[in-house]
């Protein structure tokens, strides 16, 4: 192979990689996380430089501990859920002119370490959605919450057609562009795997990439009963939807949907 033609292929790579410090901006959703969003947001800024928290209504400092980290901070008058938060977040990104978003939560779950691997995947993949995959250290995983991830990625794959590992986990990347086309409703929970079923519908990329499994002593966010029963709710809408588009739907065409 010639030096030319080595040279020209390395500059085509070098061109399709994605300045990420420059293009994407961290998102992180919180409620009263006034003593985890500080570390979590040092351990950020050696990753990505521009970040919004999202404060969702919380009843004590987390906005004023992010604002003294130099997070740039949306504050929502009341607790409206994670759905309404992030895509507050996403909005603001929009605004500031960034292509892509990296979606943490603000309980220090997340490993801020892990976020190259995620650039990683966009660049040579061309996915448009990447998310984090904590099933291959499931152990670390409180066994309620490893047994409902697994059960609700076990429907989600069935009504898509597609093996989904970890249909539940929150920290992604997405092309900002692409996430805000989409018609996307759900105001908790519910809100990633409805973002999940809903770039699979529009037949576009998803990847999964290994990330850490952390778990911190003291109570979730998450009400296991209320939850459920939203998503529950959310996923026979699905079933419905299915059900009324027929043998025609993008759920038929299982080999058309690109997911690793």
């Amino acid at each position: 192979m010639s030096s030319l033609l080595v040279k020209t292929r390395f500059q085509g790579i070098m061109e399709a990689m994605i300045d990420w410090p420059r293009h994407c901006a961290a998102v992180i959703s919180c409620f009263n996380e006034e003593e985890r969003i500080g570390p979590l947001l040092r351990r950020l800024r050696s990753q990505l430089p521009s970040v919004i928290v999202v404060d969702d209504g919380s009843a004590d400092d987390t906005a004023q501990v992010a604002q003294r980290h130099s997070a740039d901070v949306v504050r929502l008058p009341e607790n409206g859920g994670k759905g309404v938060a992030l895509r507050s977040g996403w909005r603001r990104a929009q605004e500031r002119g960034f292509t892509w978003v990296l979606m943490l939560d603000g309980d220090g779950q997340h490993a801020p370490d892990d976020a190259p691997g995620f650039f990683d995947c966009a660049d040579r993949t061309g996915a448009r959605l990447v998310i984090g995959n904590r099933m291959n250290r499931a152990n670390a995983m409180p066994w309620i919450r490893r047994l409902v991830n697994v059960w609700m990625s076990s429907r989600i794959s069935a009504i898509t057609g597609v093996t989904l590992p970890d249909s539940q986990c929150g920290f992604r990347l997405a092309h900002l562009e692409t996430l805000l086309s989409l018609p996307l409703a759900t105001d908790h929970f519910e809100i990633e795997s409805e973002m999940l079923t809903a770039f699979l519908a529009a037949r576009l990329r998803v990847e999964f990439v290994p990330v850490q499994t952390i778990y911190h002593a003291g109570p979730s966010r998450i009400r296991p009963i209320r939850d459920t029963w939203r998503w529950w709710r959310w996923l026979r809408t699905q079933r419905h939807a299915r059900t009324q588009s027929g043998p025609a739907s993008v759920w038929t065409r299982r080999q058309t949907n690109p997911v690793s």
